[in-house]
């Protein structure tokens, strides 16, 4: 039986600012990663968040990511290891913490933006990042792209790892994701997204950039909730892996 996981970034609002469709997404998907406080988020967004994510019976993950508000932490920073263990630990602590409080159970981490890509490809900076989910608490699971350093490092310390993959992202012949300046980063055809997804979860390939097939594991997709027409993507997407015979439901 082919099974995947639907997941999508949350929570990314800050004070009276809002991005994304959270409330209707949580319709579609069936994991999320909520935002922490560092590259977006506040504790009332993250306690709204999760309660939101409960009602709907979405899995709810930490989405820890470098402290840079007004670069939606999508820009490179340079930390040691220990400032990254550090700053995972403490953004973890705090979602799993209202996740608790509002009668729920914190399941998987993942990290954000930069911090995410960063991970994927320095050994050094993947076993901090893990090390820091293992001490919280060893039953998370650690969401990275699949084949990364992130992955690897989470293994080596006995985490379950899921490996995802990206709907309406685009892959450089390495795996690595396109970069987000690149004009050809996005993948903005619903339809084409969605049958790259189709074959991903099927055959384990999707065209690169450059037209070559590379190899992935795709146990979770992301969705992301800021994207236009994020909300009638996601109900495209989920209604055709279900027509594909794919069952939908968290990872784990």
């Amino acid at each position: 039986m082919l099974k995947v996981d639907l997941n999508c970034d949350m929570g990314e609002g800050f004070g009276v600012y809002r991005l994304g469709h959270d409330e209707e997404l949580l319709s579609y998907v069936t994991s999320a990663n909520i935002a922490c406080g560092f590259h977006a988020g506040d504790p009332a967004t993250m306690r709204k968040t999760v309660r939101l994510a409960l009602d709907k019976g979405v899995a709810i993950g930490a989405h820890p990511g470098l402290n840079d508000l007004s670069g939606f932490g999508r820009r490179e920073m340079k930390l040691t290891p220990q400032e990254a263990y550090d700053l995972v630990v403490y953004q973890v602590g705090a979602l799993q913490a209202f996740a608790r409080t509002e009668g729920g159970e914190l399941r998987h981490v993942k990290p954000h933006g930069a911090l995410y890509n960063m991970a994927a490809v320095n050994p050094e900076l993947a076993r901090a990042i893990a090390a820091a989910v293992s001490k919280v608490d060893p039953k998370l699971m650690l969401l990275g792209l699949s084949g990364s350093e992130l992955l690897r490092a989470g293994q080596a310390v006995d985490l379950q790892t899921v490996s995802e993959v990206f709907a309406d992202r685009a892959y450089e012949p390495d795996g690595s994701l396109t970069p987000r300046n690149h004009p050809d980063s996005l993948i903005t055809d619903p339809r084409q997204a969605v049958q790259r997804v189709i074959r991903m979860i099927r055959e384990g390939q999707v065209c690169a950039r450059d037209g070559r097939d590379i190899r992935l594991r795709a146990d979770t997709v992301c969705i992301h909730g800021d994207a236009p027409y994020a909300v009638e993507s996601a109900r495209e997407l989920r209604a055709a892996l279900e027509q594909a015979g794919i069952t939908v439901r968290a990872a784990g």
